[in-house]
């Protein structure tokens, strides 16, 4: 990854941009891809960027969601505390003390997520867990009228107050010391990553000129940790022949992860999602996925996976679409700090780009085919 791509990585994660108010994380997109794509939007919000191939090729969708996990303001208590709603899952053990940047119309405030302290609680013992509703965001104030004055207001959103940074540490396998590899740290690579790799493969594409036998559309996609809101429209409006959408993975590796639940690591490749709650990939996609990784050495790892992506929206959309979720293993995702290893987005990224060049017409037709029979609407 080169210090360009490094850097948009790390102004997509800095970026507000939490389910439905996702349009500051948009413009790091927008703004990455201007006079190198055509661009659109639909009316739900999510950006589309497209590379024309020859007339006639498929239609290859690749939509990484944008919107990340964060908090809406439920209301404004009288001694100026903010109470707030989840938007998208958040493990209540993580909440406690993180810092936050409450979105107003004035400007950014941070706060703290907090509640009483343990030795002065009423009527609940100290030694039990806390749960979401009985935390609130501190912003300093000590009045509604205080909080209000800063702006505050019902309905403004608020994100984890995390940078971006990176360390680089050596890879030891086996006894034997191997290259350096840099990890990144930093909120909402769930899934700023997918959005990332969706627009750096469309740019990349255009900057060297690759052919492809395809129209290549990428999308970054709204409300996805909300029921894949954004994947619904853009499906509709783009009508593909075929959609890898780029997502992450649980890591395994982490103590006290279950190998049979999260069977991928950080580290190991591309992960391939072989089942999902929603969706169960296209069988012959699947297997071309494989078949990719293994004949350019890009290095790989079979995954399933208990939550959904845009995928399970995309594939049942319209005629249906054959369809398959990709992307790296990052740790201690749906937290204010995430973590990804650079060489996994930078495998994934090669793979999608010789994955795209294999999808001509012939190959994507016979995803769906039964014996030479396909569909004639």
């Amino acid at each position: 990854m080169d210090e360009s791509s490094l850097r948009f990585l790390e102004e997509l994660s800095n970026a507000p941009g939490p389910s439905g108010y996702e349009r500051e994380a948009m413009l790091v997109i927008k703004r990455r891809l201007d006079g190198l794509a055509d661009m659109c939007t639909d009316r739900l919000g999510s950006l589309v960027f497209s590379r024309s191939g020859p007339v006639g090729g498929p239609v290859v969708l690749l939509p990484g969601h944008i919107d990340e996990i964060g908090f809406s303001i439920g209301s404004v208590g009288e001694e100026g505390f903010l109470s707030f709603n989840p938007l998208g899952y958040w493990w209540d053990q993580s909440l406690i003390s993180q810092k936050v940047r409450v979105l107003t119309r004035k400007g950014e405030v941070r706060g703290v997520i907090t509640t009483a302290f343990p030795f002065a609680m009423e009527g609940r013992p100290s030694d039990k867990a806390v749960p979401q509703d009985a935390m609130y965001i501190d912003i300093g104030a000590s009045s509604r009228e205080e909080a209000e004055a800063m702006g505050v207001r019902v309905g403004d959103a608020a994100v984890p107050d995390s940078r971006f940074f990176t360390v680089t540490r050596p890879r030891i396998r086996n006894g034997q010391r191997e290259e350096e590899r840099t990890m990144a740290f930093g909120k909402a690579l769930d899934n700023r990553i997918g959005a990332f790799l969706s627009a750096e493969l469309v740019r990349s594409l255009a900057v060297s000129g690759t052919d492809h036998p395809n129209t290549v559309v990428g999308a970054a996609t709204v409300q996805e940790e909300i029921a894949a809101q954004g994947a619904m429209t853009v499906s509709h409006m783009v009508r593909p022949d075929v959609a890898i959408a780029l997502d992450v993975d649980i890591s395994g590796d982490v103590p006290g992860t279950s190998r049979k639940v999260a069977p991928t690591r950080m580290g190991e490749g591309v992960a391939i999602t072989t089942w999902d709650s929603r969706m169960v990939p296209n069988q012959a996609l699947k297997e071309l996925c494989i078949d990719i990784c293994e004949r350019n050495a890009i290095p790989y790892q079979l995954s399933h996976a208990r939550a959904t992506t845009d995928a399970s929206v995309i594939h049942s959309s319209r005629l249906g679409v054959p369809s398959i979720v990709v992307g790296p293993s990052i740790r201690h995702m749906h937290s204010h700090v995430a973590i990804a290893d650079l060489q996994d987005i930078d495998d994934t990224l090669r793979f999608l780009i010789e994955l795209v060049k294999a999808l001509d017409r012939p190959t994507v037709d016979s995803l769906t085919s039964i014996d030479g029979l396909r569909c004639g609407l």
